[in-house]
């Protein structure tokens, strides 16, 4: 299953891939929702997802994917080389993760390798994601650390410039549930304001070099 929200990529994707001989687009979508919605309904043996979506992220609709069916197994392909983004596509259960300046044929073949149960990284990225997952804390500043993964996902968004109304878009929880979660959050930082909390972010963990 194909998920991007540019239909001449899908386009091109989709060519190559039934041109391949073995593998078939069974669905395409290109938001979160209609990817959520079509992986339910098509059960594809692996969805090669777009990072950056109109209502949402690709590793959301990974999370929720695999969530439902954890057989169904997610490629993220991207044009973006931040470690950030690979590090929560891993945790939300993606297989591989490769950039769109990779060549066709290494697609397809890192497409039959998921399908076969192996992972795949874009070497280009590796190296530091991999450093994150042996010590996820490493050379972060101690108030950040102290900050829950659900927290610490918040304060990206916040540091997005995004509301409370569309965090919890975001996040699936509700507006009053996110201004809660705000205030600990705050107060964990020892600040008083959300743009101070963004400005914090960005002075005292490694999201500036993204």
């Amino acid at each position: 299953m194909l998920v991007d929200d540019h239909e001449v990529v899908r386009q091109g994707l989709r060519s190559m891939i039934n041109a391949s001989g073995d593998l078939t687009v069974c669905a395409e979508a290109s938001t979160t929702a209609e990817a959520i919605h079509a992986a339910r309904a098509h059960v594809p043996h692996v969805v090669v997802m777009d990072l950056r979506l109109p209502d949402g992220s690709g590793v959301e609709a990974c999370r929720e994917i695999r969530t439902e069916n954890e057989d169904v197994k997610v490629l993220i392909l991207t044009s973006f080389t931040d470690d950030q983004a690979l590090f929560d596509a891993i945790m939300a259960g993606a297989s591989g993760y490769l950039l769109k300046q990779v060549r066709g044929t290494d697609l397809i073949d890192g497409i039959r390798r998921i399908a076969s149960g192996e992972s795949l990284l874009d070497p280009s990225v590796t190296s530091q994601v991999l450093e994150r997952i042996r010590d996820p804390h490493a050379g972060e500043d101690p108030r950040l650390a102290r900050l829950t993964p659900t927290e610490r996902r918040i304060l990206d968004h916040i540091a997005d410039g995004e509301t409370n109304r569309q965090i919890g878009e975001h996040l699936g929880l509700a507006e009053k549930t996110i201004k809660n979660y705000v205030s600990v959050i705050l107060t964990k930082l020892d600040v008083n304001r959300r743009t101070e909390a963004a400005a914090y972010l960005f002075t005292n963990s490694n999201r500036g070099s993204h």
